[in-house]
């Protein structure tokens, strides 16, 4: 017989890092309407007071720290914080990060190169390396990393953004591997391009708003809410034979 699973959600503890806006801030109000009680993270400090606003008014207990993702230090103290605050980690979702600025590679600026490394690869690895020690410790877990699309495929004009993507999809399918028969299940998700602050730059390179477009199938961009949808599935026991997933939510964008 077939049995059922519901999104249980409510009663855990979920950890969001960029949280102050777009993705980040539709996956921790996600979670707190599901029942979660969440500690959000990120840089813009009045971005984290907007997104906790938002989950008192539904009734969320919300914590927030103030957190460079870059530092891993910092990201092991708002990690332990959240212990402190909740008594424990169930959930995390890795999802801070930048563009950096379009530019084909010959003409790429190291310094802009290396934030969108530190930001996209080392955030995520500073991240998933304080929440497995947690959910180690108490039996188990789920870690969902915000990739990309681009993460999956070459992305002209963006290519270091691509690379620290894949370097995502790699360091989730891996560490994957090496918790899954301890309880820690670890998947990421590969949006395409989704309505947020963070994608406002892109539409201003002349031609590229319009190309952009034209690669999802659907004929249009994704929203945030569709992201936070599948983070919450891939938290839940819904999802419960799912390791190591890139799941791309991209509108078709890499089905052609």
């Amino acid at each position: 017989m077939r049995e059922d699973k519901t999104m249980d959600i409510a009663g855990k503890v979920a950890f969001i890092t960029g949280a102050g806006s777009g993705i980040g801030r539709a996956s921790a109000c996600a979670f707190a309407r599901a029942g979660a009680s969440v500690m959000i993270v990120d840089m813009n400090e009045s971005g984290l007071m907007e997104t906790a606003g938002l989950i008192e008014e539904i009734g969320g207990a919300v914590a927030t720290m103030t957190v460079d993702v870059t530092d891993g230090s910092s990201v092991a103290a708002a990690v332990a914080a959240t212990v402190e605050r909740f008594g424990r980690l169930d959930c995390a979702h890795n999802n801070a990060g930048v563009g950096g600025t379009p530019a084909e590679l010959a003409e790429s600026d190291e310094a802009s190169a290396r934030q969108v490394m530190d930001v996209n690869f080392w955030g995520v690895f500073h991240g998933m390396r304080a929440q497995i020690a947690v959910m180690l410790r108490q039996g188990g877990g789920t870690i969902v990393n915000t990739a990309s699309a681009a993460g999956l495929v070459g992305l002209p004009s963006l290519s270091v953004y691509s690379a620290s993507k894949h370097a995502v999809v790699g360091l989730t399918k891996t560490a994957a591997l090496e918790y899954a028969t301890r309880g820690i299940r670890i998947n990421s998700v590969c949006p395409g391009v989704i309505e947020t602050p963070m994608s406002t730059p892109l539409f201003e390179v002349p031609g590229l708003h319009a190309a952009m477009a034209a690669v999802h199938p659907i004929g249009r961009f994704g929203l945030p809410t569709e992201i936070a949808d599948a983070v919450l599935w891939l938290s839940s026991s819904a999802s419960s034979f799912v390791v190591g997933a890139s799941i791309a939510i991209d509108g078709g964008s890499t089905a052609q």
